[in-house]
C-alpha cells in the first residue's frame, strides 16, 4: 500500500518517492511535518522538471537535491560549498558527454605529459592505441601533451576523450583533442580520476612521474579493494625500456618483502613486451568474460559464453578460497539484474576478501576461449561473438 502526503499545492506523492537522507523525527512534531512537506516539494520539483519521482532516477535525483538543502543548517563554508557545487557540475557534465557512448568499450591512458614525440614511449603509445582503435575501442586521456596527445593520436579526435585538468603551468588540452566535443575540464583531480576509472574497460600506463604513479597506485588500490571492477591493467613502455621492470622488482623488494602487501597483489597488473603484446592481453581479457556486479549478496561475473560443466568443477576447486559460502555456480540472470539479461554467469557469495584473485578467476574464465579471440569492442553480444 501507498502511503501518500500531501504537499503545499494540494498535490499527492507517494511517500516512497523520495530517497533516504533526511533527519528523522518524532512523528506529530513541527520538524516531522516541515520534513515531510519538504519531501513532497522536492517530488514536485523533481516531476516539474521532466521526472518521474516514483522511478529509481527520481528518487535518487530527490536525495541529491535533498542532500544539498540539508547542507542549508551545516557549520560548511563557503569553500566547502563551492567544491560541493563544481564536483557536482563536473561529475555530471561528464557522464552526459560519456552517456552517448555506452557500448563501446573504452581504455584510459596514462603517462608522463613531459614525453617528447621522437621518443619511443610516445611511439609506443601511438601504435597501442591505434590497434584498439582499430578493434572498435575508444581511448580516454588526460588530454595534455606527451604520453596523453599521443593517445589521442592512434585512434584521431574522432575516437577520443579528454579529462584535462586546469593547471597553471600546463596547456588545457593537446591540439588533437581541443575544440572536441569530447573534451572536458575539471579542476579537482579526485572527480577526474573517477571518470577515468569508472568510464573505462581497460587502463594502459606508460612512464611517468608523481602524477602517473599516482593514477597507477589509486587504480590498484581500488581494484584490491573491491571499490572498482577488475580490469585489465597493462603497464607499457618504448622498445629497449626497463622503466616497469624496475617498478616491478621496487614492489617486490621494497613492499611484498617488508609484508606490505601481497604479491599476489601484482596479479592485477601485467608488464607488456611491446603494444601489440599489452594490446593483445587487453583483448584476451575480454575472450569470454563479460563484465561484473553485485546482487544482494552474490557477487556475479557475466560470460559471453556458459562453461562447460568440467570447467565449473575445476573453478570450484581451484577457487574455493572466495566463497564465504555455498560454492561458485553457473546461471542465468538473477530477478534484480536489468542488463544483459541473455548472458550466462557465475555466481557465488564472495568473501570480500582477495581481489585480486578474481582477476585469475577471470582468467581462468577465458582459457576454453582464448583461440578465439574476436572483436572485443562492444559491450552488447551478437550472433558473431
Amino acid at each position: 500500500m501507498v502511503v501518500k502526503k500531501t504537499d503545499l499545492d494540494g498535490r499527492d506523492f507517494p511517500e516512497q518517492l523520495i530517497a533516504t537522507g533526511y533527519p528523522q523525527h518524532q512523528p506529530g512534531s513541527r520538524s516531522a511535518t516541515n520534513t515531510t512537506r519538504l519531501r513532497a516539494q522536492i517530488g514536485a520539483l523533481v516531476e516539474a522538471c521532466g521526472g518521474d519521482p516514483r522511478t529509481e532516477q527520481g528518487r535518487l535525483t530527490a536525495q541529491i537535491v535533498s542532500t544539498a538543502l540539508q547542507s542549508l543548517n551545516d557549520q560548511t563554508g563557503i569553500g566547502e560549498r563551492k567544491l560541493m557545487a563544481r564536483a557536482l557540475k563536473e561529475v555530471r557534465h561528464a557522464f552526459q558527454v560519456f552517456s552517448a557512448y555506452p557500448d563501446t568499450r573504452k581504455v584510459s591512458i596514462f603517462g608522463s605529459a613531459r614525453t617528447a614525440p621522437n621518443h619511443p614511449d610516445y611511439a609506443a603509445a601511438i601504435e597501442f592505441s591505434q590497434q584498439l582503435s582499430d578493434l572498435g575501442w575508444m581511448a580516454i586521456t588526460g588530454a595534455g601533451n606527451g604520453i596523453m596527445k599521443a593517445g589521442h593520436e592512434g585512434p584521431s579526435s574522432a575516437r577520443s576523450f579528454g579529462l584535462a585538468i586546469r593547471l597553471p603551468f600546463e596547456a588545457s588540452a593537446n591540439d588533437i583533442i581541443s575544440g572536441d566535443a569530447k573534451l572536458m575540464n575539471f579542476n579537482y583531480f579526485f572527480t577526474r580520476k573517477l571518470l577515468f576509472l569508472s568510464q573505462s574497460h581497460a587502463i594502459a600506463v606508460f612512464p611517468g612521474g608523481l602524477g602517473t604513479q599516482d593514477e597507477l597506485l589509486e587504480t590498484l588500490t581500488l581494484m584490491q579493494t573491491g571499490k572498482t571492477p577488475i580490469t585489465p591493467v597493462v603497464l607499457v613502455a618504448g622498445t629497449g625500456s626497463g622503466y616497469w621492470i624496475s617498478w616491478r622488482n621496487f614492489m617486490e623488494r621494497e613492499l611484498v618483502s617488508r609484508g606490505l602487501m601481497d604479491l599476489t597483489d601484482l596479479d592485477l597488473v601485467y608488464v607488456a613486451k611491446s603494444p601489440t603484446d599489452a594490446a593483445r592481453h587487453v583483448r584476451r581479457f575480454y575472450a569470454n568474460y563479460h563484465s561484473q556486479r553485485s546482487v544482494d549478496d552474490e557477487f556475479i561475473l557475466r560470460m559471453k559464453n556458459p562453461l562447460h560443466p568440467h570447467d565449473i568443477r575445476e573453478i570450484n576447486e581451484e577457487f574455493s578460497f572466495l566463497v564465504s559460502r555455498g560454492r561458485i555456480r553457473q546461471s542465468g540472470a538473477l530477478p534484480a539484474e536489468d542488463e544483459f539479461l541473455e548472458l550466462p554467469r557465475l555466481r557465488f557469495h564472495h568473501s570480500k576478501r582477495n581481489y585480486s584473485a578474481i582477476r585469475r578467476l577471470i582468467d581462468r574464465i577465458n582459457e576454453p576461449h582464448l583461440s578465439a579471440v574476436g572483436d572485443c569492442s562492444r559491450l552488447t553480444v551478437t550472433s558473431a561473438d
